[in-house]
């Protein structure tokens, strides 16, 4: 079933061909090689209110995929353990299939936190993590919805739009300025969600590897190294930022 295109998404806009992704990941890899060096002699730009509805607006969109994700998980009496995509052009079917697109055009509508970091001039911040995590984002999700738009793969997105409530919820206080940074003490704990996040998928993903479950071990083998390397990225920043940082 992997090696198959979904007839249901194939024609989906973005997921149709592997070209417009592309183009949209080699335009942001481009921008992020040559933005610094076309900020370099412009000022910082505030950016606030931008900043505010952007983040707000993602909120939104976090809130209304964690929404559809579980309503129609419930709904359709999805397994943890093992679920097999629903295939058939039932109404839960493919409304777990469109919430699967929204996620995935979700990781599109994200590039922007990196060029909103470049013309801020926060250089410093586009890490090789954070370009590492929102490029290959839109591949994942990209092979996702085209070929497996639903089934295990519903518990990422579910968890993953979770966790993004809270996550652009901090950003959109932290662009309200310096008199709101007392109230962010809770950064730190913020990045732990993120971490035991990855763990839960690793763990979600690993499981199906050793039972029988129709739903693609390549797929699953695939999350479950991405993960890795994603929590490894994610200790890595971790220990520098708040252990080492701190001594």
């Amino acid at each position: 079933v992997f090696c198959f295109p979904d007839p249901r998404t194939d024609p989906w806009p973005l997921v149709y061909s592997p070209v417009p992704v592309t183009l949209v990941f080699t335009s942001y890899l481009l921008m992020v090689a040559l933005g610094p060096s076309c900020m370099r002699h412009r000022r910082q730009l505030e950016l606030r209110a931008p900043l505010l509805a952007y983040n707000l607006a993602m909120v939104a969109l976090s809130c209304y995929m964690f929404y559809e994700f579980l309503v129609t998980s419930v709904l359709a009496n999805y397994s943890y353990l093992c679920q097999p995509v629903d295939y058939s052009q039932s109404e839960l079917g493919m409304r777990m299939a469109r919430v699967c697109w929204w996620f995935f055009f979700s990781k599109v509508i994200e590039l922007l936190d990196t060029v909103f970091l470049i013309l801020r001039k926060k250089q410093e911040q586009v890490t090789f993590l954070h370009v590492y995590h929102h490029g290959s984002m839109l591949f994942n999700w990209w092979s996702g919805v085209k070929y497996v738009p639903g089934g295990q793969a519903f518990f990422i997105g579910m968890l993953n739009s979770f966790v993004h409530i809270f996550m652009y919820g901090y950003y959109a206080l932290a662009s309200l300025g310096p008199r709101m940074h007392r109230h962010l003490w809770w950064k730190r704990y913020l990045t732990l969600l993120q971490m035991c996040q990855f763990v839960a998928i690793a763990a979600h993903s690993s499981y199906n590897l050793f039972t029988e479950c129709p739903f693609p071990d390549g797929f699953n083998t695939a999350v479950f190294l991405y993960i890795l390397s994603l929590l490894a990225l994610f200790l890595r920043f971790y220990y520098r930022t708040y252990i080492r940082g701190k001594q």
